[in-house]
């Protein structure tokens, strides 16, 4: 079981920027994809960004290309996403997650989320 916590969510005054981060429980392996997504009130869930742990291979949500980065630490377990530019439909509760293999389709751990709220 693979627990996972998000910290440094906050409220941020649009054009500003934030990093939020994601600390698995336990060692992250290179053939493991990470993943944060992101829920507004009202909306469907919107996937931001992953990546694939070995390579540190990016994906992009359409939404925040040229805006965010997600990156991960040189340990095993760590994983961030750097937003810069921020809006206020950027504001959501972000969450992470972990999908055991890059051949799976759903992921299989999530963590708690953490609010991001950006002011006009």
């Amino acid at each position: 079981q693979v627990h996972l916590v998000e910290s440094g969510g906050r409220l941020v005054q649009a054009g500003g920027s934030l990093r939020l981060s994601c600390a698995a429980s336990v060692r992250i392996f290179d053939n493991y994809v990470g993943g944060w997504f992101r829920q507004a009130p009202g909306q469907e869930r919107e996937f931001v960004a992953s990546i694939i742990w070995g390579t540190r291979s990016p994906t992009y949500g359409d939404s925040v290309k040229g805006r965010f980065t997600i990156s991960r630490d040189n340990g095993e377990n760590t994983m961030y996403l750097q937003m810069t530019n921020l809006e206020p439909e950027d504001t959501a509760v972000y969450t992470c997650a972990i999908r055991r293999d890059v051949s799976r389709v759903g992921y299989d751990y999530w963590g708690q989320g953490t609010q991001v709220t950006v002011s006009p």
